[in-house]
């Protein structure tokens, strides 16, 4: 990827990252913000929309750090394996162990004495359905070999990012972090191959310049025959 189109998935995702805690922040803190809308204080909502921003500037920053971690990983994984299918099954089970560790510790470490299992449960479908869209997106744009890869980013690495917010299960925290983290590297997994092949498109331009220039250099340089 060049840099320049590495500079725009850095802003991108910050401004996924800012604008989805807005909208999110709004309707997780409504019961806190809503007296500034209602009485109209102004300098009062400014200040939450741009605290609820920087916020999401922070999630996008921590959301970038594991994508990038997880491309050099993946890497790692096929060179250990040897085998892409091999890799994809460890995936799997990693996705499984994660899955199910969100569930349970949370439940074993939080849940009072005749709590139901179901509200635990719904973090984990939830990431699970939001992996298996954006992995299905990501196949049908690139190729099925990406699905398994795309599945486990979203939810192993969405969770490794959440770990933070997860050990103090503050609810209004818990889904603010979780629904960013997870637009952010929906956008980033989904728009990677599209910079990459903008970033080729990119290099065979320069090069074609480049050689254009040396041939209209060569002839300029070229001795007259008479």
């Amino acid at each position: 990827m060049t840099s320049r189109n590495l500079v725009k998935l850095f802003k991108n995702t910050l401004l996924v990252g800012g604008v989805t805690t807005i909208i999110v922040g709004l309707f997780v803190h409504w019961n806190e913000l809503q007296p500034f809308f209602v009485d109209f204080k102004i300098i009062d909502i400014i200040s939450a929309i741009i605290w609820l921003m920087v916020m999401g500037f922070l999630f996008s920053v921590i959301s970038q750090m594991g994508f990038f971690a997880y491309l050099t990983i993946h890497r790692f994984g096929l060179g250990i394996f040897k085998s892409a299918s091999l890799w994809n099954a460890v995936q799997i089970v990693l996705i499984l162990f994660g899955l199910f560790d969100l569930v349970y510790l949370r439940y074993t470490n939080f849940a009072k004495t005749g709590d139901s299992i179901l509200p635990y449960l719904v973090p984990a479908l939830l990431l699970l359905v939001v992996g298996l869209a954006v992995a299905w997106v990501k196949s049908k744009e690139t190729n099925r070999e990406a699905f398994i890869p795309a599945v486990f980013f979203m939810i192993v690495v969405t969770l490794l990012e959440w770990v933070p917010v997860l050990r103090e299960n503050a609810e209004n925290w818990f889904y603010l972090m979780a629904f960013a983290l997870m637009a952010c590297n929906a956008y980033q997994i989904l728009i990677l191959h599209k910079l990459n092949a903008q970033s080729e498109q990119e290099r065979q331009q320069r090069l074609k310049q480049k050689e254009g220039k040396t041939i209209n250099n060569k002839k300029m340089n070229k001795k007259p025959s008479i």
